[in-house]
């Protein structure tokens, strides 16, 4: 696990940073595991009061591996999120599957998690950001619903998330486009909660002064607030057929291989 996601804990708060730093912290198997083992050890961590989500180096999180689009160009195939081949459909993390625990761990923390943002944070890479309570991005942290460039869609907790934060028409236009946002854009979306010229010394500060709070009422807090939202099993397992069907399809391959040969895609009228 420390491969991929280390861990220090001082006063309460934790500093959970993803330490792929030389491929931009792109989501491969390993993190992955790492990621969703380490939210089960927090959820379990006696004295944990808030927490820290970070990435070393130039980026948040840049999304999926290359990796796993360079070998679907190949080969096809299925489960290109979370490692080995998988059934999306399957609930095996409550009311999530495998990839979806990646990001819905941490919103199912006791406690409140910041996600401190610099450089990218790129379809899997910006719903692992989507995880947190809350966003602090750096001024220029660049976003994007990327999925669409790769011939799939959001299928990692993002939509149930995405619904309660940005407006509709906003939602419809960045998933459907997968462009490219900035941090004020972000900031107007309802997608950031601050802008900071250090935002993982901002995300400290903010830890630091809720983990000196009761840590009772921080709990209870993030029950309520979690229980404002709608009922997100539909939405989750709806997120998972819906990619478990893209995945490996043809037009799916296609948008795939045009992006790494750098070239207009030739897609198949539905």
């Amino acid at each position: 696990m420390e491969e991929r996601v280390s861990v220090s804990i001082s006063d309460g708060v934790a500093d959970v940073r993803l330490v792929r730093a030389d491929k931009m912290n792109a989501l491969d198997a390993a993190m992955f595991d790492a990621l969703v083992a380490t939210s089960e050890r927090l959820a379990c961590e006696k004295g944990l009061r808030a927490v820290v989500l970070s990435g070393e180096g130039r980026a948040f999180c840049a999304g999926l591996d290359m990796g796993r689009f360079a070998a679907m160009k190949e080969k096809g195939g299925n489960g290109i999120a979370g490692g080995e081949q998988r059934d999306l459909a399957a609930r095996t993390h409550g009311q999530a599957n495998f990839p979806q625990a990646a990001v819905w761990g941490w919103r199912q923390l006791p406690v409140p998690v910041i996600a401190a943002i610099q450089g990218v944070a790129f379809g899997g890479g910006f719903q692992l950001a989507l995880g947190a309570d809350m966003r602090f991005l750096a001024p220029d942290a660049r976003m994007s619903i990327m999925e669409i460039k790769w011939g799939l869609v959001p299928d990692m907790a993002g939509t149930p998330i995405l619904a309660s934060l940005v407006r509709d028409d906003i939602l419809r236009e960045l998933t459907f486009t997968g462009r490219i946002f900035s941090a004020q854009e972000a900031l107007s979306y309802g997608l950031a909660t601050r802008i900071c010229d250090d935002p993982h010394a901002a995300a400290c500060e903010v830890a630091r002064e809720i983990a000196g709070k009761s840590p009772d009422a921080i709990r209870a807090a993030k029950r309520l607030l979690n229980n404002l939202t709608v009922d997100p099993g539909p939405a989750l397992l709806a997120e998972s057929v819906e990619q478990q069907n893209l995945i490996g399809s043809p037009n799916q391959l296609e948008a795939v291989r045009a992006n790494i040969e750098k070239r207009a895609p030739r897609f198949n009228d539905v």
